[in-house]
């Protein structure tokens, strides 16, 4: 068993709103693939992606969904310089890419989750529900009824990742916005991971027996984030390791230079106990992953990616 990371970088040039590969073997010291350089691009949309997940569907494809969204190109001229206008003129779909083997993939394809009640939809990420047959994509939007103001996670649910549901409420506070979603099974529970705007201004965990919810706060989780710098941190990933650990990674934003984000972990027994603690003297990166998805992959998965090099004939 190794793990591959899907992830951007945080830079100002367009290549780096593109989709990017880090390889482990432990879960701990990352490498990065493709010298570093991206492994897939966007063509479609904003030309760009950002927030990107991956899952391994019950056919053995392999399926990753991003944001379409490029500040690099789009933040100075077609959204005026406002975050404000990217929710309300963002997209409404996400960009897909399928591979069998991690090494061929398909060329990008926009998918429509949103309507036209959603602004810009954002950071999505992807669960199987075993009691229903299908996957629950799930991301953040604001809402037009209230001029695009507070954001919420919605969810809709697909068979093939080309056909979804109409978008319904996952999870949302009445006092504030919640995005960067993130939902993982221990025990027959669900927890989710989201990023909380304000009150408190950090990172939440909640626990639901069914994974539409209702979900309800891990109050001890509340109290190990109150040590951390408050709205600092980021796009919750998690992943079980080889020790039996539950490992979160939270990208931390809070560096005055691009190449200053990155990822930083923190490690618990359980997530129902919701204890973790930052671990970061035992992980390596090769550089800023920036807002992605870990997920397990197989040794000589592990192999091939690791020699992997794009050639230019390739998209």
């Amino acid at each position: 068993m190794a793990y591959l990371f899907v992830h951007f970088k945080e830079k100002r040039e367009p290549d780096g709103e593109q989709v990017y590969f880090g390889i482990s073997q432990d879960g701990f010291h990352w490498q990065a693939v493709n010298d570093a350089k991206p492994v897939l691009w966007n063509y479609f949309g904003d030309k760009g992606v950002r927030d990107m997940t991956i899952t391994k569907t019950k056919e053995g494809r392999y399926v990753i969904l991003a944001t379409d969204l490029s500040l690099s190109y789009g933040m100075i001229g077609k959204y005026q310089d406002s975050w404000q206008k990217i929710k309300e003129l963002g997209s409404s779909d996400l960009i897909k890419w399928e591979s069998e083997d991690l090494i061929h993939w398909s060329l990008s394809k926009p998918v429509t989750v949103g309507d036209e009640s959603l602004g810009c939809c954002w950071a999505p990420d992807i669960i199987w529900d075993r009691k229903t047959n299908d996957y629950i994509v799930h991301w953040s939007s604001p809402q037009k009824i209230d001029g695009y103001q507070k954001m919420a996670i919605y969810y809709a649910r697909t068979k093939d990742f080309k056909n979804f549901t109409e978008p319904k409420v996952l999870y949302e506070k009445a006092d504030g916005s919640v995005i960067d979603s993130a939902i993982y099974e221990e025990d027959g529970r669900y927890y989710l991971f989201v990023k909380s705007d304000e009150n408190p201004t950090t990172l939440l965990l909640l626990s639901s027996e069914d994974i539409a919810g209702p979900y309800k706060r891990v109050e001890a989780f509340d109290q190990k984030m109150k040590k951390i710098e408050q709205g600092l941190y980021e796009a919750p990933t998690a992943v079980k390791l080889k020790d039996d650990k539950w490992y979160l990674f939270l990208d931390y934003y809070g560096a005055t230079t691009a190449s200053g984000h990155g990822y930083v972990p923190f490690v618990a027994n359980s997530l129902a106990l919701g204890n973790f603690e930052r671990c970061d003297v035992d992980f390596s990166f090769p550089y800023g992953f920036k807002h992605g998805t870990i997920i397990e992959i197989s040794d000589e998965e592990f192999k091939r990616l690791e020699t992997y090099q794009k050639t230019s004939d390739e998209r």
